[in-house]
């Protein structure tokens, strides 16, 4: 399989452009023909030289036949984008037009309606008009009005509305792509934690996705059957030798496990990596040795695998299987992540899956693990925090699959930064790898023994940590904090790790800080957070997590984003203006789940 194949049953999801005109004949619409649809293809062009797939293709645009005028031309362009796999809608227009007869009325595709700022014939009255349509038929829709007035056959589209277009766009292509694929269980609830009892009703609800599940001994069949491509086993077996790191042995010599043991760790450990692939997307190499069923696999677009504590009892743990699925690049090659949460906290997951949708890079699932007073840093180590640690800092830390990407090791312009696969160069792969330790596992917490990755992430990079919280009664609310990972001196951080377990990967990270409500400080933003877990992402991607969660419906307690980043759907104005987060709950509770 290329790696910049679709790796997941279905077309790729396409922007469908639909070009509303004033149908009147006989001078008006003959005069807006050429302006109108040329305004389409400028958009078009917009996207597609902007905004690519998970797999590196670029974004395919779909544009209606001819300009829609009315309601026999907007059911032509519906059936049009069915047929062509249309999963998000823009409308735009330089003019007037009939609001209800020429809108998108399909209740499940995100929508956005650029209305153009001009004074001749001013498509921003349509706009008004159909964004009022919309709001009143209960189509919650993107308004997209720029702030400068433009000239009649202007096609040049300004910042501001090429801004929100690419938002709206990353954001819808997120919520198409979920739509029909599997969250994959592997194994069940891990340790008591409730993000891993997975709520079947949010994910067809809230995501149009399916729930999939395996038990955990469908490992144990597929190694005693050898029901993987033994070949490729050899060839990540011998990868996996030749590039990694052999880190220090952590455990006491009592608990230590024997070198034939650790061997065959590190074997079973590789073949969990192939299986759990093969699990989400299936593999045709397994047709070849008879087992057609398997090769199908579950189309998994994220999975979970439970681990603690019946695998891991027995097993290697799963922190090596997940850290190299979760990362940009493995034996084959660079590739596209598979998004894994460890200890199958699915609502970890999802929120994984939502960050790496929406920026094309990989994830670091990390337990939001300790807040570090300046006090306590000085009192601990020595040292007086500076700089953007100056308020103190966040650990961000957990055995399982931070993304190999995280360490920070490949670059633009000389700066750290995570990459979409097809972006990454050999010599940053192999500083990735050569930043990272092979860690024999910590068999106090995993008796089966297995492997751990430890790294330590570069400073200065803008990242945005998430979680998406199930409340009873409420549903799901999102919570985001966008800010930067920092350096600490290496006796300053060696100290810190080895409060914890030292052989998992660490993240040192500072939210930005705004002086009000929860962002007031750091302790606050800790003390607030929903859950035990986070899903990091490079970037300041917050403004695409609200877009994102407006048109999923679910509301944001919390995040540090600027007001005029914010773009939620026209009909969010309307539950209220002084209080966004209110109004975001009122509006998500009205209008309720995209596919309920």
């Amino acid at each position: 399989m290329s790696n910049k194949s679709n790796r997941y049953y279905g077309q790729l999801p396409k922007i469908g452009i639909r070009p509303t005109i004033d149908g009147r004949r006989n001078g008006v619409r003959e005069s807006l023909e050429e302006v109108t649809m040329n305004l389409a293809k400028s958009v078009a062009k917009l996207i597609s030289e902007n905004v690519s797939y998970y797999n590196g293709e670029q974004v395919e645009c779909v544009i209606a036949d001819t300009c829609i005028g009315g309601v026999a031309e907007a059911a032509q362009a519906a059936e049009k984008f069915a047929r062509e796999g249309v999963g998000v809608s823009i409308t735009v227009t330089p003019c007037w037009c009939y609001g209800t007869e020429t809108m998108d009325t399909d209740p499940s595709i995100p929508k956005a309606v650029w209305g153009f700022n001009g004074t001749n014939r001013p498509g921003a009255v349509y706009l008004a008009a159909v964004l009022a349509a919309h709001n009143q038929k209960g189509l919650p829709a993107f308004g997209i009005y720029g702030k400068d007035v433009q000239d009649v056959g202007d096609t040049e589209i300004p910042e501001d509305v090429q801004e929100k277009l690419l938002r709206f766009t990353k954001a819808g292509l997120t919520v198409a792509m979920m739509r029909g694929k599997s969250y994959l269980s592997m194994g069940s609830v891990s340790m008591g934690i409730a993000g891993s009892m997975i709520d079947e009703s949010f994910f067809q609800e809230y995501l149009g996705m399916r729930n999939e599940y395996i038990d955990m001994t469908e490992f144990v069949r597929r190694f005693d059957k050898e029901i993987y491509d033994i070949e490729e086993y050899d060839l990540a077996l011998k990868w996996v030798k030749e590039n990694f790191k052999m880190g220090e042995d952590n455990n006491k010599d009592t608990h230590k496990r024997t070198d034939e043991e650790k061997e065959k760790d590190l074997e079973t450990s590789v073949k969990m990596t192939l299986i759990a692939r093969d699990l989400m997307v299936g593999n045709p190499k397994l047709e070849e040795i008879g087992y057609g069923e398997e090769a199908m696999g579950h189309n998994a677009v994220a999975a979970g695998f439970q681990g603690q504590r019946q695998w891991t009892d027995h097993f290697p743990n799963g922190d090596f299987m997940e850290a190299i699925l979760n990362s940009s690049f493995d034996w084959n090659g660079v590739r596209s992540p598979y998004i894994v949460a460890t200890e199958n906290d699915s609502l970890n997951g999802v929120t994984m899956l939502l960050g790496y949708l929406l920026t094309n890079t990989a994830q670091v699932f990390a337990d939001v693990r300790t807040y570090w007073s300046p006090d306590a840093v000085k009192r601990v180590t020595g040292h007086e925090v500076e700089g953007k640690s100056k308020n103190g800092f966040i650990h961000l830390i957990n055995s399982g699959p931070a993304a190999l990407d995280g360490t920070g090791k490949q670059r633009k312009d000389g700066k750290p930064v995570l990459k979409p696969f097809w972006e990454i160069t050999e010599q940053e792969v192999k500083e990735c790898l050569d930043a990272t330790l092979l860690r024999p596992a910590s068999t106090e917490y995993f008796r089966g023994g297995g492997y751990s990755t430890d790294f330590l992430t570069e400073g200065e990079m803008p990242v945005t940590i998430a979680r998406i919280n199930l409340v009873k009664g409420l549903g799901p609310v999102l919570q985001i904090a966008e800010g930067y990972t920092v350096d600490l001196p290496e006796s300053v951080h060696d100290t810190l790790d080895l409060r914890t377990d030292p052989t998992w990967p660490t993240t040192w990270f500072v939210p930005n800080l705004t002086g009000e409500g929860v962002f007031k400080d750091v302790y606050s933003v800790m003390n607030n957070w929903g859950a035990n877990h986070c899903s990091m992402s490079y970037g300041h991607i917050g403004a695409d997590l609200i877009t994102l969660a407006s048109m999923l419906r679910i509301p944001v307690n919390m995040h540090n984003v600027s007001d005029e980043k914010i773009f939620r759907p026209s009909a969010w104005g309307m539950f209220g203006t002084a209080d966004a987060e209110a109004a975001d709950y009122r509006a998500c509770t009205n209008f309720g789940p995209l596919y309920r």
